[in-house]
């Protein structure tokens, strides 16, 4: 089982945690963890293009010419999509890109990226993460009692506003709840900073 160091919140170490084998030490499959990328990736995305088509832009309502006699090409209307200003044709439309994976790869993506986390020795894990009051100044303080100076994603095992507040004005740190935790978050931070109760909220969903 792979074993991480457990910290306080003022940065000391206070003992070992031994993380799930089966969820912090399977072998990374990355083709799998690539396609939940792109999947979570293709669900954020607007879908708002819009282009107007020949029944939407603006004049046109009659015949430019007669059909026959004029030694022109038939026409039917100015806005058609061959005219200056006409329709076009095939345009982007509103639409959502989302679509969904097997519950199993997900499962598998989830569990593929924390297990590279682990591999590569970039999660810690807090004994306790708690604060009286909103302030930026003492989660600052705990990252640097932590050595963590790069982007961090914080897992804790419920939604605690005061923590979430504390941590957004810092840049490249996110705060997420246990519940929450997906592939993209993990992916995109380099430190995954998980308190206890999270670990063991994660292990219990995983498992």
């Amino acid at each position: 089982m792979p074993k991480v160091t457990m910290f306080n919140q003022a940065g000391t170490q206070v003992g070992d945690i031994e993380l799930n084998d089966s969820i912090f030490g399977i072998e990374p499959n990355n083709h799998v963890l690539f396609e939940a990328i792109i999947m979570q990736r293709a669900s954020l995305r607007q879908g708002n293009h819009k282009v107007k088509n020949r029944s939407e832009v603006a004049g046109g309502g009659r015949k430019p010419w007669r059909q026959k006699g004029t030694g022109r090409a038939r026409q039917g209307s100015i806005r058609s999509p061959q005219w200056r200003g006409g329709g076009t044709v095939f345009g982007p439309t509103p639409r959502s890109y989302s679509y969904k994976m097997p519950k199993k790869m997900r499962r598998l993506a989830i569990k593929s990226a924390l297990s590279a986390k682990a591999l590569e020795q970039e999660i810690i894990v807090l004994e306790n993460l708690a604060f009286e009051a909103p302030k930026t100044k003492e989660f600052t303080a705990v990252l640097k009692g932590l050595s963590v100076d790069t982007k961090a994603l914080i897992v804790t095992d419920g939604l605690d506003e005061k923590i979430a507040l504390s941590a957004r004005n810092i840049p490249g740190v996110t705060v997420v709840e246990a519940a929450g935790l997906n592939v993209l978050d993990v992916v995109s931070h380099n430190k995954l900073i998980m308190t206890k109760s999270a670990v063991e909220k994660v292990e219990e969903v995983l498992a």
